[in-house]
């Protein structure tokens, strides 16, 4: 008998969920931030999903949400023409970063001290988040809105991707672009992996494999429906991708074969990531929950337990337990 997978469901957000992320692993375990159209993005412990605040300053629907590796800071990307830097131990507010339309993107350097920031206006920008009040560094080129922006090899060059069908890599000291990679869908989602050099790319049903440093084609699978988002397990084993048919999909790396699909959403999959240590992965939806899922279903982890099937049924007992119930973060 297979294990079931019995997905932990966080709600709170009251609109659909757009991007997450989780933070390195620290001394206090690992975190998870989720952006919604709610505009109050939320922080999670990552390996149960449980609440511990709710990030309040937006006046508009947050796009792109990123925790900083020791997640002590937070940054998020809203439709109110602000980024903003946030203490992620206290909740408060650091910075409120004034852009010139919509942000969709934000992402801190390793050392936490500038923020990459993209969106509607089609420029790219960098903050040095220790002289605020100066003016950003502004690199333009993207013809179209820019969904997603990440420093790469060791924040000397970014990664960018635009709804003009492009992902185009960046040297970030001559602000010059090195390689675009067009595509004849725009690009749905992008992850960077810095341990070996992998780019995640999703568009149409396309989940697409590059070498960051030479944007050249690893490898490609087509999915069964629509692709919202992507992700590549840490030790690149397996890679999850989640999309239009509210359905998560699990699939081998290397034979590229589909190994389990799994419903539990009740509208589209915007955003999926492995969690820093590989245990999970968590998805973002329409519905406005996100769910927590095991990679290794039945082991326990987090708040879940193995229970083996000889363990369900007691000598003296009739009654066979056969489902665990649905568990609410």
């Amino acid at each position: 008998m297979a294990m079931r997978q019995t997905p932990l469901t966080c709600s709170g957000h009251t609109r659909p969920v757009v991007d997450l992320a989780f933070s390195g692993i620290t001394p206090y375990g690992y975190f998870l931030i989720s952006a919604c159209k709610d505009g109050k993005p939320m922080l999670r412990q990552g390996d149960t999903g449980d609440w511990i605040g709710t990030f309040l300053g937006h006046k508009g629907a947050v796009w792109g949400a990123t925790l900083n590796k020791e997640a002590t800071k937070a940054a998020t990307a809203a439709a109110d023409f602000t980024a903003k830097v946030w203490d992620a131990v206290t909740g408060d507010e650091i910075l409120s970063l004034a852009h010139k339309h919509i942000v969709k993107s934000v992402n801190f350097t390793q050392d936490s001290n500038y923020l990459l920031t993209g969106g509607h206006d089609k420029v790219l920008r960098i903050f040095d988040l220790s002289k605020p009040e100066a003016e950003p560094q502004e690199i333009s080129g993207h013809t179209s809105a820019i969904k997603k922006a990440l420093w790469c090899n060791n924040d000397k060059q970014i990664l960018t991707a635009a709804d003009d069908k492009t992902v185009r890599l960046w040297d970030r000291s001559s602000m010059e672009v090195v390689k675009t990679l067009p595509f004849d869908a725009s690009v749905s989602s992008m992850e960077y992996i810095p341990d070996g050099e992998v780019l995640v790319i999703s568009y149409g049903k396309t989940v697409a494999f590059y070498n960051a440093l030479s944007l050249e084609l690893i490898k490609m699978i087509d999915a069964p429906a629509s692709v919202h988002s992507a992700s590549l397990h840490p030790e690149k084993d397996f890679f999850v991708v989640g999309g239009d048919d509210f359905k998560l999909y699990k699939y081998d790396y290397n034979t590229k074969e589909e190994l389990e699909s799994y419903k539990g959403h009740f509208g589209p999959v915007h955003c999926v990531r492995f969690s820093p240590d590989g245990e999970l992965y968590a998805s973002g939806s329409e519905d406005g929950t996100l769910r927590l899922w095991q990679t290794a279903v039945g082991k326990t982890y987090g708040l879940w337990k193995c229970v083996l099937p000889e363990e369900l049924v007691s000598e003296n007992s009739d009654a066979l337990y056969s489902t665990a119930p649905e568990i609410k973060a």
